[in-house]
């Protein structure tokens, strides 16, 4: 049977256990996020508080790309509600987001179409043309100690604010930014800057473990990139995105969407249903997964070579030329 006819069953959704995975998610950000502030002299029930709330906020950014799926709830109505309330607390605004995201899914793996993808990757024949400067400023962007805290931070803080491609969404964009505006400040009106401050460190923590997460999905070694016509898009939601093996804690944070190869391959089936239905066809169809050890390797895999068809290092042989040269 072909594997999409596989994955049918498992795009039905169902709006009881969307709404168990919704409410209660929000129940244990606030209650997290009010239990920081509370014992903020209390370190031993604070910082695993402020890792929970983090983690907490990562799943909820997962349930609102569900809604921009329109894979968590059966009515696009229901989506569309829960994505925008969820926007709120992840500082993503819904309607840019959504259609962000759809862009991606179109161009997966195009490298015609790098723009698209939340990661850039340069090819070996554009870093062996690369200037001195172009090389020094992709080095610092693909250093994980640069890219994960600085990506934490410019994304969720400051370039959501204005997310690109956000030209005919001006005014759902503004509208969200007087929201966080309004959160911002019913915060501060309830514990002051102790509560602001806690409340941006533990996004500040789950942004970073987003950041992970996304560059995970599509940067290891065996991953996949091609031109049209060639470009395969099967193979490139398969290869070309990850399934990632690294613990159950993982999965409940971020709402399966480790399993990013299935999802890539069928965005209609909600999160709910994504581990049960990689873990159904995974060895059928020789679908490999990353566990911590290659997960943590992928990050010293920098350039995308395609004679070899895989994520290669920095080149020892080749070093950053002086401007001189």
């Amino acid at each position: 049977m072909e594997i999409r006819e596989r994955l049918k069953p498992f795009t039905v959704k169902d709006d009881r256990i969307g709404a168990l995975a919704l409410f209660p998610t929000f129940a244990v950000y606030f209650l997290t996020l009010y239990l920081a502030i509370s014992y903020v002299s209390a370190p031993l029930i604070l910082i695993p508080m402020m890792v929970l709330n983090g983690l907490t906020a990562v799943r909820l950014y997962v349930l609102q790309h569900d809604c921009g799926h329109a894979s968590l709830f059966k009515s696009r109505k229901h989506n569309d509600w829960a994505g925008e309330a969820l926007s709120i607390l992840t500082f993503a605004p819904y309607a840019a987001m959504r259609h962000n995201h759809n862009l991606h899914h179109s161009h997966l793996s195009n490298l015609e179409a790098r723009e698209t993808g939340e990661i850039f990757t340069m090819t070996v024949r554009e870093w062996s043309e690369a200037g001195f400067w172009q090389r020094l400023q992709y080095r610092l962007y693909r250093n994980p100690f640069i890219l994960i805290p600085a990506g934490s931070l410019f994304t969720y803080f400051i370039r959501y604010r204005w997310p690109k491609n956000a030209g005919d969404m001006v005014g759902s964009v503004f509208l969200h930014n007087v929201a966080i505006a309004a959160y911002m400040i019913g915060l501060y009106a309830l514990f002051g800057w102790t509560g602001i401050l806690i409340w941006f460190l533990s996004s500040f923590m789950g942004g970073m473990v987003g950041v992970f997460m996304v560059y995970l999905q599509h940067n290891f070694e065996d991953t996949y990139w091609d031109r049209k016509p060639d470009l395969d898009p099967r193979i490139a939601a398969l290869q070309g995105s990850s399934a990632l093996d690294l613990g159950w804690w993982m999965d409940l944070a971020s709402a399966n969407i480790a399993y990013h190869d299935i999802h890539h391959y069928n965005a209609r089936i909600p999160h709910y249903n994504l581990r049960k239905c990689h873990q159904m066809i995974r060895d059928e169809y020789g679908l490999p997964t990353i566990k911590w050890p290659e997960a943590l390797r992928s990050f010293t895999l920098k350039l995308w070579d395609e004679d070899q068809e895989r994520l290669v290092p920095f080149p020892k042989d080749a070093p950053i030329a002086t401007p001189a040269e």
